[in-house]
């Protein structure tokens, strides 16, 4: 398994507590929630069922039945008349199963096992708080939709609460970690071409698993984005439905947050949207956080009502832009694309996304793994006598300094020019002013393959992080 390492631990170290454990998996959807769960517990599993999406009660019964014959041979199982009633068959077929092993129960795709009037999660409650906390054994409950798994299972109001032992959120890969994917699948590709497809993909491992060897990533990219039957063509139909109800509220936000690079505040998404300022925005925003769609961002001195809200799923801005209005009756529509400005406007932002996502390898780089920083970005209007300024990553470090981020994805070293330096320079000298602050201001590239050094670049740029350290 690749990566993953500190989840299986966790996971493991669970087998072996002395005491039963309830354990919350959440992550975003396709990213090897499940996979992970049953690597892990493979040879403990006793009991393991999927909720189905938009199924009746009846009919997730009726699964529950299938599950119980297919897991115990020695009774025929007939299916129960509501989830009490199922929870009482599994906790006597619980009971008369020996094993040396802990027993490990898997309920995956939770929130849709748990419909509204189920009556699943109060069945739920009962089995674990009368008999399944004192059985020595370990319930995972696993739940794409993060949000609902929060609200519903980790922070229960009710005969739940607190009963969460361990929980897990599961990322998507890094950089690293997708190039041994590639690996493990026989795709080599060099780094600038794992990036241009990661900037689409992200570390999902359900898309990743779409590229093939002896392909390009242009040429993946082309077949799985924009390919008649290319599983990305339309993933976002079903992406966002799978996950919420009323699920076009959603994509409403998404789709507004992708004409910004910066973001937009609460405000800027109101009049954007149309939406009111009230509950359901928030609960909206909470979500598409939760599930990591979005992320929220406080800029450099400011409030937080200033909050800023980006779109940081790299597949959802990769669709809003060119998937979403493509003609497939083109061949290399992706080359195409490629050589226009609306790429390289896309292309920026999607490498800046990928650098906020990678802190990890930035600071490492910079020489201070372990120093508390605090990243943001900053953007200044300016006014009659200052210019404005947009700064999209700055570090702020403990040891009174901050690096000023410039993130430039090239396909070749970069060059200052003299009016390049003369820029920066002046950026830095506005930042100094506008918020006064008296810490040591470094410039730092963070580029792809690095710098060419002349006169300009001399005391304009003060560190150097190519891509290469986001794959050590």
């Amino acid at each position: 398994m690749i990566g993953r390492e500190e989840e299986s631990k966790y996971l493991l170290d669970a087998l072996s507590t002395g005491r039963s454990e309830m354990i919350a998996v959440i992550g975003r959807r396709r990213v090897g929630k499940t996979y992970l769960v049953k690597e892990v517990y493979k040879e403990h599993l006793l009991f393991q069922l999927t909720g189905t999406q938009y199924a009746s009660i009846e009919e997730q019964l009726y699964n529950f039945t299938q599950k119980m014959n297919e897991y115990d041979r020695e009774v025929l199982y007939t299916v129960p008349g509501n989830w009490t009633e199922a929870f009482l068959q599994l906790k006597r077929y619980l009971i008369r199963k020996k094993s040396k092993q802990r027993k490990v129960i898997f309920f995956d795709e939770l929130p849709w096992l748990a419909s509204r009037r189920s009556g699943f999660l109060e069945a739920f409650t009962y089995f674990w708080n009368d008999w399944a906390s004192e059985a020595d054994m370990v319930i995972v409950v696993c739940g794409s939709a993060a949000s609902w798994m929060i609200d519903n299972v980790i922070n229960h109001k009710g005969g739940l609460h607190n009963r969460i032992t361990k929980r897990i959120h599961l990322e998507p890969f890094t950089l690293k970690e997708t190039a041994l994917f590639l690996k493990k699948n026989k795709v080599f590709l060099d780094y600038y071409q794992i990036i241009q497809l990661y900037m689409i993909m992200g570390g999902i491992p359900y898309y990743l698993n779409e590229i093939n060897s002896g392909e390009t990533a242009a040429q993946n990219i082309n077949r799985i984005c924009f390919g008649k039957s290319g599983l990305l063509r339309t993933e976002f139909q079903n992406l966002y439905a799978a996950l919420f109800e009323f699920h076009e509220n959603h994509v409403s936000i998404v789709e507004a947050l992708s004409t910004k690079w910066k973001g937009m505040t609460r405000n800027e998404i109101i009049q954007a949207s149309g939406f009111t300022n009230g509950g359901g925005l928030t609960k909206i925003l909470y979500e598409l956080t939760s599930s990591s769609f979005i992320t929220a961002y406080q800029p450099f001195g400011k409030k937080k009502r200033d909050t800023l809200y980006r779109l940081t799923d790299e597949y959802s801005l990769f669709y809003l832009k060119f998937i979403k209005d493509a003609h497939t009756s083109k061949t290399d529509v992706w080359l195409q694309y490629m050589q226009t400005p609306k790429y390289q406007a896309w292309s920026g932002y999607a490498f800046e996304c990928l650098c906020l996502k990678h802190i990890t390898s930035i600071k490492k780089a910079l020489g201070i793994p372990a120093l508390y920083t605090e990243e943001s970005s900053f953007i200044s209007k300016g006014n009659e006598t200052t210019q404005g300024i947009q700064i999209d990553m700055l570090i702020d470090r403990k040891d009174n300094a901050i690096n000023i981020c410039e993130m430039k994805f090239l396909s070749n070293e970069m060059t200052v020019s003299k009016e390049y330096a003369t820029v920066l320079r002046r950026r830095r000298e506005a930042f100094r002013e506008t918020t006064r602050t008296k810490k040591h201001l470094f410039t730092t590239l963070i580029t792809t393959y690095g710098l060419i050094h002349n006169e300009y670049s001399l005391g304009t740029i003060d560190q150097v992080v190519t891509v290469d350290e986001f794959f050590l």
